[in-house]
């Protein structure tokens, strides 16, 4: 199921609803946060736009997920 994003551009399980790569520290969280390589994030992104439910699901992820990789 996915969640709703918030009026703060955050899902309701706390991760946010958009995957913004800006940025080194963007592009290592959301790696993280799906437990593949960056490289894989991008063409996600690229592929299926920002939307971080979308890009789980096409990394073949569950969104939200609760056991990532960010500890």
């Amino acid at each position: 199921m996915v969640q709703e994003a918030s009026d703060e551009g955050h899902a309701v399980s706390g991760d946010p609803a958009q995957v913004i790569l800006d940025a080194p520290r963007d592009r290592a969280y959301w790696a993280r946060r799906f437990e593949v390589p960056a490289e894989q994030v991008q063409a996600a992104v690229e592929a299926v736009g920002s939307d971080a439910a979308r890009v789980a699901a096409h990394l073949g992820k569950p969104w939200p997920y609760e056991k990532s990789g960010i500890v």
